[in-house]
């Protein structure tokens, strides 16, 4: 049994936010929250002082890409669930495009079954499109049936309006998540780097915000009569905040996705850092982070996702043109969001929360993101103003990060999943 005393308990699904001792049972379930001083220490085997930092529900990340199968030079479902520990995640769900894509139930099983050994719950997408060709839909209820939790072709758009619409329609049917990728390449000169001053001094056509939010704006209106789980990936643009808020107010079914690297920089990284700050869809200009920042702080913006794309060394240094776009995040996303989103932008350190655990498991209907009798032992414990510098010494496979050297402020000190401890610093 693990009693963890003396921590300030933040719980964002009921607003908690108190000091508590909570005590967790062998079977991995938290059976009390306790005043402080109410339970006495010499009654548990682990005992953990979490005196001057927080206690949260364990962090859960709707989209991370774990190269595996057939990637697996640059990442693996060990290295990539043991680098999300480390960033206090409790739960991920992986991305589909691997090689071979996810867009079969034998894949799919086989997959699941490994991923079900793993320390933290991995959890798996399935692709919206056979070969994510975007010609023919995948056979999604089968799919469901074997235990899919959502669809998606993440890493290339569905540009056929008309199987779009009928990807929605299976979706809602089945209540589940459909998450897009939304560049349309035939608005794209050229991926990774935003279209604008950075990439004329590049010497690169880029990548417009058009080819994001023209996509979003159909989506969001072939979703207005169908209501399915509509989940907007990786949203860069200020535009599309603008569209999803609209979307919102005027009751159609819409959720927003924001990756840590896009709330935390610009396309000017990419003057600095190469292409290690290629992405896709790309860091773009001031006005758009912040723009994504006070979407995340108002509530249109429901996710916080790391997008965690690994690469290799050599990938990464054939140049901003060439390279792969992607960068590693599970391991920097929380001293991101504490230093660019709560201590900078003044975001409220529960509404960051809220998107980090809550929000996205209700998304997805998990059994995490909340503290509560009964629930599981999936915690993470933070201080919110340890300063560190982040190094080249990752647990994941992969160190394509541009923020390698950033001095960083907030730091995962410990992460319990299924009432074991998976990760200390």
């Amino acid at each position: 049994m693990i009693l963890i005393k003396g921590g300030r308990v933040m719980d964002p699904a009921t607003n908690l936010d108190e000091e508590k001792d909570i005590v967790i049972d062998d079977k991995g379930k938290i059976t009390g929250i306790y005043e402080p001083e109410e339970v006495q220490r010499n009654h548990y085997e682990t005992v953990i002082d979490a005196a001057g930092e927080i206690v949260a529900p364990g962090f859960v990340d709707v989209h991370v890409h774990f190269r595996d199968p057939g990637l697996t030079h640059k990442e693996d479902i060990v290295t990539g669930s043991a680098a999300a520990a480390a960033g206090g995640y409790t739960t991920v769900i992986c991305m589909a495009n691997t090689k071979p894509p996810v867009d079969d139930v034998d894949i799919y099983k086989e997959l699941q079954a490994r991923e079900d050994k793993l320390p933290i719950h991995v959890l798996q997408t399935a692709n919206v499109t056979k070969g994510m060709k975007g010609e023919e839909l995948t056979s999604m209820e089968e799919l469901h049936l074997a235990g899919v939790k959502g669809f998606t072709d993440d890493g290339v758009p569905i540009e056929n309006a008309g199987l779009m619409r009928e990807a929605l329609k299976k979706c809602k049917e089945l209540d589940v998540p459909i998450s897009l990728h939304e560049e349309d390449g035939k608005l794209m000169y050229s991926q990774g780097v935003n279209k604008g001053t950075v990439s004329e001094q590049l010497g690169l056509p880029g990548a417009p915000d058009e080819a994001e939010y023209t996509l979003v704006a159909r989506d969001l209106m072939l979703n207005k009569k169908i209501g399915a789980k509509l989940n907007i990936q990786h949203i860069s643009s200020a535009v599309t905040v603008d569209l999803i808020r609209k979307a919102k107010k005027d009751g159609i079914r819409v959720y927003g996705e924001v990756t840590p690297q896009h709330l935390s920089a610009t396309e000017d990284l990419v003057l600095e850092q190469g292409a290690l700050a290629r992405v896709n869809p790309p860091l773009r200009t001031e006005k758009d982070r912040q723009a994504l920042l006070q979407g995340l702080k108002d509530g249109v913006i429901d996710m916080i996702a790391t997008d965690h794309a690994p690469h290799s060394k050599e990938e990464k240094e054939r140049g901003i043109a060439k390279a792969p776009s992607g960068m590693i995040g599970l391991e920097t996303a929380f001293g991101l969001l504490m230093t660019y989103g709560v201590k900078e932008y003044g975001i409220p350190l529960m509404t960051v929360l809220r998107a980090l655990t809550v929000n996205p498991a209700e998304l997805y209907k998990l059994d995490a993101g909340k503290i509560y009798v009964g629930g599981p032992g999936d915690l993470v414990i933070f201080d919110p103003n340890r300063e560190w510098v982040v190094s080249d010494a990752f647990v994941s496979k992969s160190t394509n990060s541009p923020f390698i050297g950033r001095k960083l402020c907030g730091k995962v000190t410990k992460t319990i999943c299924n009432g074991k401890i998976v990760f200390t610093k």
